[in-house]
């Protein structure tokens, strides 16, 4: 019986299991098997995963707080995920899977609506792990869903907040606006919703820029939130807001608000709270003892050492304002030596560095501070873009004050006494010594630092002593990477920007992870060995570098420890290619007359430059009056004097009136005839003059170029470029002139032309112009053959002397007479300048070979012609060819039945010439012998008309009657 009796209960279990697993039943037992299984096995997988998620994704995410920070920490990459791509975070897929898997197996759609309470919830995890995931499309199908299905739901305003934040995410913030608007007259209680839906309608209201609005809800979230965070947050948005509406004071409170919720308040509110205040500081009116106590004390704390990188650069824009620039350049390098991770703080002390190096005038050291500026902006900004022009304009500063610096250096040593030159030179080795010692110490005193410091680290005792050897291992990177920089580096440039360095130091003790040590290792094995080349026997004398000792191993290192025995003693018994005796770099002085006048005259044009860089672009009036003077006191070639004192006198107009009045009388009186006496004497006498621009000048020339005229552009170019000497608009003149000397000499001369240009003024647009066509057309024209294949057609060439010449001019006449008699429309003659002392006479228009030469036979035979000149036979193809290299007499002399292969592409360098049979090419007669064998063919047969040369002239009734 009681066998019978469990075997039924166990029959009636399995019923109800079956009942309580069916989806389609509408019974307490179905609903609330299916709720308990949704929420506590799969849902809450679901929300673990999508805790984490967001957790990890507020972690690596980092606040820029240069701009306006944004309500939700949340940053929006422009890039889409394409299909089979890993989505960014792991843990938001693991969310959506659990969410659907929920949804699939535990929902209960029964007559068209949810009889599963928790689906409100599993379509809701859904919406935000697809929208942390930054797919918005399907998490606002999400949350539309919930509204749609679950209006009585209590996750319903919740679902709504998330709508409107998904419909701002797609820039649909009007929308929202309207949405929320129509929610917060829904809520009843006050709560952290309540806090959310302003929270999320100020965001949008930011977004559309209407700031009052903004800032009347975000009050209301700040007041309803209950997390400290949040309200930290909204406190320092509100305070960003204020400060950019002009509101000083209640930007202040908001962020003293911030100050004073202290540990609620996370530190990076806090410090930056402090760094906007400091920004509205009044360096004048304000109390600067409180203000300097108050940044002192938060650079000590302990707790404040992660932002010193902020701190540092703050204080160092205190004493920015207070015009203490040698103070806040200490700061600034401070700042940078912390290694901030914020890209734009670096770039600002580099920036702000630069700018106080370039107010000084020190413009080599100041481009240096703007590359590294560059360096940590982003391209597509407007900053960089402006920091970049300025960088470009310090280009030629830095390049002629280097040339100018070094010859000024030649000049004066090679003037020197050869006791004055020993002297000087010994005076300097002793100086590189003495910095040589000095890095050595310093690495040995890193050496021994970072050792104590690896030593220690092994068995820390406090916490408070961890962190001590922590901040000295970045101290001693820090000073190893400052020394090994140095050691690289040339001497005199001390005011070099730090170099950014990525590197970290690991926690092993292995030797070759310490830069310290292995630095100090290098110098140490240079020392003992010298340079030695990497490969097998290095030990051997014969791999050392700039040596000529040969022998074994013994004697390499007998050698090594006598020179170490001798390091004390004086350097006359060392070698002349030793760098630490004077005679080697006396060796390398300029020893012939016409060197130093080279240099002289190089350093002349460069100390002109720099004056009229510095007056023009910089506006650094002293400076260039300072480096213009010193030119005239250089004794500068002829052409330079005039344009320096005419620079000088519109310096001098501006710094010293007394000055300009003198500089004027002596340009009229030494240079009566030049440009500049007329504007001078004009502006003497307030008479009004014409005086041509340089624009219009090259206006006029370039008019003359595009004329033909060559030879009277290429006079009146070098005349421009020698009047125009230190303005802007030289380089388009030395350009033009390039272009007129392709022309007439060909283009071998045309390239020496280019070089010209992109040498001397490379930083010009003219200079990169040259350069690009020396290294693209130049190239192609100079692989140009002679070649025939068919050309399409021909030309016939008189040589001629001057378009003025009496024969050319008949020459022409008759030519021109052919034409009209013969109706031949299609063609046509031209006087062609080939170079400045040779032209052609050209008739255009033949479309075969035949038809030329047989026109050039009538114009030779027929007595209503007779020209005599020689003619000359051109495929088209080949007169360009002719005219770009000057090259007719090759033309002439090259064989007809060696041409060279039509090209198949554009790369004029892969011209082949076609050979004969088992690559011989077979001897033929030149153009010249075939041109002289038709003229006695010619000459031996009586004239005859080919056919198709338009129609023949009439005879007259005399020629008729002779006929007869």
């Amino acid at each position: 019986m009681k066998t019978t009796l469990h075997k039924y209960i166990a029959i009636l279990g399995v019923f109800l299991i079956l009942i309580a697993c069916s989806t389609k039943r509408n019974s307490f037992l179905a609903r609330n098997s299916h709720a308990l299984s949704t929420e506590y096995n799969i849902l809450y997988n679901g929300e673990v995963a999508l805790n984490k998620g967001i957790l990890d994704l507020k972690t690596q995410y980092k606040d820029n707080f240069w701009e306006r920070l944004p309500i939700e920490r949340m940053q929006v990459n422009k890039e889409d995920i394409l299909p089979g791509q890993n989505t960014k975070n792991p843990n938001f897929e693991r969310a959506e899977t659990k969410a659907a898997k929920a949804i699939q197996k535990h929902s209960m759609n029964i007559a068209g609506s949810e009889k599963n309470p928790q689906m409100d919830e599993a379509h809701l995890i859904l919406g935000k792990a697809r929208y942390y995931d930054q797919r918005f499309v399907p998490a606002l199908e999400a949350f539309n869903y919930i509204l749609y299905k679950y209006p009585n739901s209590s996750k319903i305003y919740e679902a709504k907040i998330w709508r409107e934040k998904t419909n701002m995410r797609m820039d649909n913030d009007a929308l929202a606006i309207d949405n929320l608007r129509k929610l917060l007259k829904e809520i009843k209680f006050k709560d952290q919703i309540y806090a959310d839906a302003n929270a999320t309608l100020s965001q949008a209201f930011l977004n559309l820029e209407e700031k009052d609005s903004a800032v009347a809800k975000l009050k209301l979230a700040r007041d309803f939130t209950k997390a400290k965070e949040e309200k930290a947050r909204y406190h320092f948005i509100l305070g960003q807001i204020y400060d950019e509406l002009g509101y000083k004071d209640s930007a202040f409170a908001s962020f003293q608000s911030v100050i004073d919720m202290k540990r609620k308040a996370a530190k990076q509110y806090v410090i930056q709270s402090h760094i906007k205040q400091a920004n509205q500081f009044d360096v004048e009116k304000g109390d600067t003892i409180a203000f300097l106590k108050k940044f002192n004390d938060l650079l000590i704390d302990r707790e404040n050492r992660p932002f010193l990188d902020v701190l540092n650069h703050q204080m160092a824009l205190y004493y920015d304002k207070k015009n203490k620039n040698t103070v806040s350049e200490k700061y600034y390098n401070i700042s940078l030596k912390t290694k901030s991770t914020n890209q734009y703080l670096v770039a600002s002390n580099y920036r702000n560095i630069a700018d106080i190096y370039f107010n000084r005038a020190k413009y080599v050291t100041a481009g240096k501070y703007y590359d590294s500026t560059l360096v940590q902006l982003d391209l597509r900004s407007r900053e960089h873009k402006q920091i970049e022009k300025k960088r470009l304009n310090l280009n030629d500063v830095i390049k002629y004050e280097g040339i100018a610096n070094r010859n000024d250096s030649i000049i004066k040593v090679y003037k020197m006494s050869e006791p004055d030159k020993v002297a000087y030179y010994e005076n300097y080795i002793l100086k590189l010594k003495k910095e040589e010692e000095a890095k050595k110490i310093l690495l040995e005193k890193q050496a021994k630092e970072a050792e104590n410091n690896s030593t220690n680290t092994d068995n820390p005792q406090s916490e408070d002593r961890t962190n001590q050897e922590i901040s000295n291992k970045k101290a001693v990177k820090d000073a190893s990477m400052e020394a090994k920089n140095a050691a690289v580096q040339p001497s005199n440039q001390n005011n070099a920007p730090p170099i950014a360095s990525s590197f970290s130091v690991g926690q092993s003790n292995f030797y070759f992870y310490n830069s310290k040590t292995v630095a100090f290792g290098k110098i140490e094995f240079e020392k003992k060995w010298g340079k030695r080349e990497y490969k097998n026997n290095w030990r051997l004398s014969s791999s050392k570098s700039n040596t000529s000792i040969e022998g074994d191993d013994d004697t390499v290192v007998k050698e090594d420890d006598k020179d170490n025995t001798k390091e004390n003693k004086t350097d006359k018994g060392r070698k002349a290619g030793d760098p630490y005796t004077a005679d080697f770099y006396i060796k390398q002085l300029p020893t012939k007359q016409t060197e130093i006048d080279s240099i002289a005259k190089e350093r002349n044009f460069a100390y002109y430059q720099l004056g009229v860089i510095y007056k023009e672009k910089f506006k650094e009036y002293k400076l260039a009056a300072n480096k213009l003077e010193t030119l005239l006191t250089n004794n500068p070639e002829e052409r330079l004097v005039l344009p320096t004192m005419y620079n000088l006198f519109k310096i001098y107009e501006i710094i010293d009136k007394d000055k300009a009045l003198a500089m004027r009388e002596r340009i009229i009186n030494q240079y009566p005839d030049s440009r500049y006496a007329q504007i001078l004497s004009a502006k003497n006498s307030g008479n009004a003059i014409v005086i041509e621009t340089p624009e219009t000048s090259y206006n006029k020339l370039y008019k003359i170029y595009e004329s033909g005229d060559y030879k009277k552009a290429l006079i009146d170019s070098g005349i421009a470029i020698d009047q125009y000497t230190g303005e802007e608009i030289v380089p388009k003149f030395e350009l033009l002139k390039a272009n007129i000397i392709g022309k007439l000499k060909g283009i071998i001369e045309y390239k020496k032309a280019l070089n010209y240009v992109a040498l001397s003024y490379p930083n010009s647009d003219e200079g990169k112009q040259a350069e690009s066509l020396l290294g693209t057309d130049v190239p192609k024209l100079e692989a140009l053959k002679f070649y025939q294949d068919k050309p399409l057609s021909w030309k016939i060439l008189y040589k001629s002397d001057t378009p003025e010449d009496k024969n050319t001019k008949k020459l022409q006449e008759k030519i021109k007479k052919f034409i009209a008699d013969r109706s031949l429309d299609k063609l046509t003659t031209s006087y062609d300048i080939y170079t400045m002392d040779k032209n052609f006479v050209v008739i255009h228009g033949m479309k075969t070979e035949e038809y030329a030469k047989g026109i050039a036979s009538i114009l030779k035979e027929l007595k209503e012609y007779k020209i005599q000149d020689v003619a000359y036979v051109i495929s088209n193809e080949n007169y360009k060819i002719v005219q770009i290299n000057k090259n007719f007499e090759e033309y002439l002399t090259t064989k007809p039945s060696e041409p060279i292969e039509r090209p198949t592409n554009t790369n004029p360098t892969e011209f082949k010439p076609v050979k004969g049979e088992k690559g011989v090419t077979p001897v033929q007669p030149t153009r010249e012998q075939l041109y002289k064998e038709k003229e006695e063919q010619l000459n031996q047969m009586p004239p005859q008309m080919p056919t198709g040369f338009g129609t023949p002239p009439q005879d007259s009734p005399e020629t008729k009657k002779e006929k007869r």
